[in-house]
């Protein structure tokens, strides 16, 4: 679609008026409709208000002409899967597990590279070769490049290391050391819990970027310990194979 058709999509499906759409961004009706008519485009600034309206990229209002590639991981992304700036508003450079809240979550190219290969595996390559591509693919990423520049000068990996140490702190039964956290997506990894009374409740939401890792039960057991953790909180849960029959053993408000 071109962008008269995307921008007519979005404010129809969204229940709004040409009248109320200009509203929202600060033009007149006839503005809106001019762009519907395929007279005009919205200019750069009306763009931005406009994506932060409808939550897609300024990419996908302009027809998707290109194709967006996080600058950190090397990932094709939808607008789904965007990363976010510190005033919500979408960043079509990094995907979510790369970058949260104007926060750049890996300052190591080899954790990252880690974390990549089993995505990689998943999708038909070795180890070996996953690892051979990312090293290759990642330096040329602009991220990396300019990571000097870029980066908080270890802030948010003392944050990390500073969860780890809480949760280690708590001496869970059977869980193990927490040597890292990563950066996952809330879509992922909100599992539903039972409570008491036969209720169940999410916990996170789908759309934010948490901090978590999955280890191995010391215990003899075929379940695995889910540890996610943020600013606000720290959740420690049991689950089966691919979160079957989730239990919460732990959320605690920071």
């Amino acid at each position: 679609m071109n962008t008269k058709d995307v921008l007519y999509t979005l404010r129809t499906r969204s229940g709004l008026s040409q009248d109320a759409l200009a509203e929202k961004v600060f033009v007149t009706r006839q503005a809106v409709s001019r762009w519907e008519n395929g007279e005009t485009v919205p200019n750069t600034e009306t763009l931005k208000l406009l994506s932060k309206e409808f939550q897609v990229s300024i990419n996908t209002l302009l027809g998707s002409p290109h194709l967006l590639t996080c600058q950190c991981c090397g990932m094709p992304m939808e607008d789904e899967i965007l990363g976010r700036n510190r005033d919500g508003s979408l960043n079509e450079d990094y995907c979510q597990w790369c970058y949260a809240d104007g926060t750049y979550t890996y300052s190591d190219m080899d954790d990252l590279i880690g974390v990549c290969i089993p995505n990689l595996v998943q999708q038909g390559f070795t180890e070996e070769q996953a690892r051979d591509y990312l090293k290759q693919t990642l330096p040329s990423l602009d991220y990396w490049k300019r990571q000097a520049q870029l980066g908080d000068n270890g802030q948010f990996e003392a944050f990390k290391r500073q969860l780890i140490d809480e949760i280690n702190g708590l001496h869970i039964q059977g869980m193990p050391k927490l040597e890292k956290l990563n950066a996952l997506v809330g879509s992922y990894v909100n599992l539903e819990y039972p409570l008491p009374g036969g209720m169940k409740a999410k916990f996170l939401d789908d759309r934010a970027t948490y901090l978590g890792n999955q280890l191995e039960s010391e215990l003899p057991s075929d379940r695995c310990f889910g540890v996610l953790a943020n600013m606000e909180f720290l959740l420690i849960c049991t689950y089966g194979a691919e979160g079957a029959d989730p239990e919460l053993v732990l959320y605690k408000k920071r």
